[in-house]
């Protein structure tokens, strides 16, 4: 039988944390957020918690150590979802895109040019507020994650 898979939470800065824990338990699989120490979140049934130091790498390094194949990791950082594609994992943005071979390379270029542009004193648009839409967009792409799975899931 295959494993049930865990939804790793970059909780920082998620602002879909509450869609995914509804998600879950409608599923009934486990969701496991990671924050710094800055970030004041609470276990309930099904959520557990991992607070790790405030240092910049230290969510990141946490969930890349310590993810399965087949997890479901959340996250904004296309860095992190480089590695969970790496390790077998699938990782989504609070946006509902799903990184995949086909457009992480580009994400990984784009951040690197305006890196560079910022760098060399230019400026850079930050992202785009959260929208209702994107929420809705994002609802639907991890229900249907989830229920891919489930389907494809042997007896």
């Amino acid at each position: 039988m295959t494993a049930i898979p865990t939804i790793v939470v970059d909780a920082d800065a998620c602002p879909v944390k509450r869609e995914i824990v509804e998600i879950a338990r409608t599923h009934g699989v486990p969701v496991l957020m990671v924050a710094s120490h800055d970030h004041r979140l609470q276990a309930e049934n099904g959520v557990s918690i991992m607070q790790v130091d405030r240092s910049d790498q230290s969510v990141d390094l946490y969930i890349a150590n310590h993810i399965k194949r087949g997890d479901i990791v959340v996250t904004q950082d296309f860095g992190l979802a480089t590695i969970v594609l790496a390790k077998g994992s699938i990782a989504l943005s609070c946006r509902g895109q799903q990184y995949d071979d086909s457009n992480i390379d580009y994400l990984m270029e784009r951040r690197h040019e305006l890196a560079k542009r910022r760098r060399g004193g230019g400026r850079t648009k930050g992202p785009k507020a959260m929208t209702d839409e994107d929420r809705i967009r994002f609802q639907q792409k991890l229900t249907k994650v989830l229920e891919s799975r489930q389907e494809n899931a042997e007896p």
